[in-house]
């Protein structure tokens, strides 16, 4: 894995600044705009999974992007859900609490544990999701099919197979996260365009990842 790689080969693209910039641009419009993206980020980890000497792509191809992005989209949906609801029983457990509905000590002590047991699964769904989803993105741009995304035996052999990839892949999201949210200080405007940045750092480590998993069997 060439971490630093994922971070500093934007800037080798001649034109890497409309590249990232119109998929800032898109990112404005909501869903279909971030759709749009979505699909430009996985042709970037096709192209690092095939080491094309150009993985930043062109944007020539708007169809297929927001077609590749509408079923990732979906898949991440899916996954996302579970995370999504016990979120939501983490947020209204403690509403119950402090709405003065329960009085009794046990309850309320009951209502902490929930919290926290809550609490705790979100959290290790988060790492789990973390590891999965860059397996799930690179297998997902290899066969451009939606059911590759739902293909649990393969996605799970593939975190085995490179288990260290994918933490890596965790670790450059979070770093990314980070610098997406710097661009809060171009006026909250700057975070599309850094928010996009970030996108690509990700998509470039999820295909060395795919690579590294595969011993690049698939790359052309």
């Amino acid at each position: 894995m060439e971490f630093g790689l994922a971070f500093t080969y934007p800037f080798q693209d001649q034109d890497w600044i409309k590249k990232i910039g119109i998929a800032g641009l898109l990112m404005i419009i909501p869903i279909i705009g971030q759709i749009i993206v979505l699909g430009w980020a996985l042709e970037i980890v096709r192209r690092v999974i095939r080491r094309d000497p150009n993985p930043l792509p062109e944007w020539s191809d708007f169809g297929r992007y927001f077609m590749d992005g509408l079923m990732f989209f979906v898949a991440i949906f899916v996954y996302t859900l579970p995370l999504t609801i016990i979120s939501g029983v983490s947020q209204a457990v403690p509403l119950l609490a402090s709405s003065g509905t329960v009085d009794d000590q046990t309850m309320q002590t009951i209502i902490m544990v929930i919290s926290v047991c809550v609490g705790c699964f979100s959290l290790i769904y988060g790492i789990v999701l973390g590891l999965w989803l860059p397996a799930l993105g690179g297998n997902f741009a290899v066969k451009g099919k939606l059911g590759a995304a739902f293909a649990i035996g393969e996605i799970i052999n593939l975190i085995k197979a490179a288990p260290g990839a994918y933490a890596f892949c965790l670790l450059g999201s979070l770093v990314a996260g980070i610098v997406s949210g710097l661009g809060v200080i171009a006026c909250c405007i700057g975070v599309l365009f850094t928010a996009a940045y970030s996108m690509t750092v990700q998509a470039h480590l999820w295909g060395q990842a795919y690579n590294v998993a595969t011993g690049g069997a698939v790359a052309q």
